[in-house]
């Protein structure tokens, strides 16, 4: 495979999960050793534990300390998830590198500005999210899950960036709703919405963005990508 780390890494995620999709991997199987694995993907071994990193962000494999990695129970459910309808036009993973770097400014920049009733806004939001959720209504959560973003970026006061956002609607709708197809971990959104909410009502910038970023970073993986942060605490 050839290409960034990050473009290796997503490759080697598709191939892995085809293998369990089409039974070469069935769940509860033990993944071979990283040296094999690496060789039979033709990646090289660091790419390789990205690669695992963002399959079980996925709920597709599990990590035992002292034996291996192993598929799950739920792994070839979690590998079905459906392919990205706009991958013509726009690559997945260029699609969450841009949110994260837009919209981890629009988070600080609407820390500095956001008002008490905007946060009971986003704090009603994300409630109503949960019950969705709660619901397994997962096309309203993730609509939900949309304008909660929605209402951030509108805050911040960039005109330019909303009006980028507002252009490529119907791709972010789709980034937003990719993650939910993960089992297990759905909750995992209304969890880090709760985090950015709290750092956008003690008005510390620094603290939005650095969550806003962390949470567009495991949404990534959660819809089985996995893109480089320089940030180690993110890893």
């Amino acid at each position: 495979m050839t290409g960034s780390s990050a473009s290796v890494a997503n490759q080697a995620v598709s191939l892995i999960q085809q293998w369990v999709r089409d039974g070469t991997f069935p769940a509860g199987t033990l993944l071979p050793a990283q040296r094999e694995l690496a060789a039979k993907v033709g990646i090289s071994r660091a790419s390789l534990r990205e690669a695992i990193s963002t399959l079980q962000g996925m709920g597709v494999v599990v990590s035992r300390p002292g034996k291996g990695v192993y598929v799950t129970a739920a792994g070839d459910s979690a590998a079905a998830a459906p392919p990205w309808r706009f991958a013509a036009t726009h690559s997945l993973i260029d699609i969450y590198q841009l949110r994260f770097a837009l919209e981890g400014l629009t988070a600080r920049l609407a820390a500095l500005a956001i008002s008490a009733a905007e946060i009971e806004q986003l704090r009603q939001n994300a409630a109503t999210m949960q019950r969705a959720i709660e619901a397994d209504a997962y096309d309203e959560a993730s609509q939900l899950d949309y304008e909660f973003h929605t209402l951030i970026v509108t805050v911040s006061g960039n005109q330019v960036i909303r009006e980028i956002l507002r252009e490529s609607a119907e791709v972010m709708r789709e980034s937003q709703r990719l993650p939910y197809y993960r089992r297990g971990a759905r909750n995992a959104t209304f969890v880090e919405h709760s985090a950015i909410i709290e750092a956008l009502a003690a008005r510390q910038p620094e603290q939005a963005q650095r969550t806003m970023e962390r949470h567009i970073m495991l949404a990534a993986r959660r819809a089985g990508v996995h893109f480089p942060t320089g940030d180690e605490k993110d890893e």
